[in-house]
């Protein structure tokens, strides 16, 4: 794996750039189908699948993060690159997200598996290829705490969850820090744009929410049945689901992220699940990660080289069990 020298070492300037960095790429040899996935009676979630134009060699799930959707830079960088590397890429959006207000009758928050779930059971069986799970940020934690649930599982072979918030509530206390106030500024901005495309709030309340703590205790959090944010986050954070998760597990985290406090990864479960494995980096930023040399955006040549890691490890242990069994004989 090559290491990680980056671009710019303040973490604002990589955090800022990296969202805005151009990425002009030519998807047309990879037409996109576009579908809507009906995960239960009210709710339909957009899914772009796009597919390599070789003989695949495994199915990648991308999710989105805060306010995120399949047009995210960082979802659009890793998808090109998956696609080169032979992997069919659908692009899932959570409840509402990426203009889908009009098919859910509810909102998403940051541990909602179910449509997920639904989704990889759809995929399940259906041509033998493994699938993985790639989220970042939010998503990262979507992934690991559907993953901690499944356990030992056939749905997923692999996950790598990038810059995440595995402690929902720490996440949020650090983004209401002073050095933070323009990204949350950002992110209310156009949660409330989303909200109110709902129709289901008024202006008036959702400009009552001047935080993101205000947000998910008094829309998230009711909308689920929680009692208030701090209920929320203390159920739905990864950490309490890291030590049941029974797949190859790579976290990437930037020590100098703004938005997630680095002490959050010195949870036991990371260091005592054979399963995880944490990449922690000096600097990256929040899904920066702006190389100075080699290819720009190296998240995607190592999460996808940890997904190919993967598949050769179960192709080499496949082979080591035939191999086995004809001696056996």
């Amino acid at each position: 794996m090559r290491p990680f020298q980056p671009l710019f070492k303040n973490p604002h300037i990589t955090t800022i750039l990296a969202n805005f960095w151009p990425r002009e790429y030519d998807f047309t040899p990879y037409p996109r189908e576009d579908r809507l996935i009906q995960t239960d009676e009210d709710t339909q979630v957009l899914v772009h699948t796009q597919n390599p134009a070789n003989k695949p060699i495994g199915h990648v799930v991308l999710l989105h993060g805060l306010e995120g959707g399949g047009d995210a830079g960082y979802i659009v960088s890793m998808a090109f690159d998956a696609l080169q590397a032979g992997f069919i890429t659908h692009r899932f959006h959570m409840r509402t997200c990426g203009g889908t207000e009009k098919y859910c009758k509810t909102l998403y928050h940051g541990g909602l598996t179910s449509d997920l779930r639904t989704f990889l059971e759809s995929l399940s069986g259906a041509d033998g290829l493994p699938v993985f799970l790639i989220g970042f940020s939010l998503g990262g934690n979507v992934a690991l705490k559907l993953a901690g649930e499944l356990g030992g599982t056939e749905l997923i072979h692999g996950v790598c969850a990038i810059s995440t918030p595995i402690d929902l509530a720490a996440g949020v206390r650090r983004m209401g820090k002073l050095d933070n106030r323009l990204y949350e500024r950002r992110f209310l901005k156009r949660m409330r744009k989303r909200l109110l495309g709902t129709g289901r709030y008024t202006r008036d309340q959702l400009n009552a929410a001047r935080s993101l703590y205000e947000i998910d205790d008094k829309i998230t959090a009711p909308s689920f049945g929680f009692e208030g944010a701090d209920h929320y986050y203390a159920t739905q954070s990864a950490n309490s689901f890291l030590e049941h998760i029974r797949v190859p597990t790579l976290l990437i985290q930037a020590k100098d992220d703004t938005f997630i406090p680095f002490e959050i990864f010195r949870h036991p479960a990371i260091e005592s699940n054979p399963f995880i494995e944490l990449l922690a980096t000096e600097h990256g930023g929040h899904l920066g990660y702006l190389s100075r040399h080699g290819a720009r955006f190296w998240l995607d040549e190592v999460a996808l080289g940890f997904l190919r890691n993967v598949i050769a490890s179960a192709e080499e242990n496949t082979e080591n069990a035939r191999i086995t069994g004809t001696l056996a004989r």
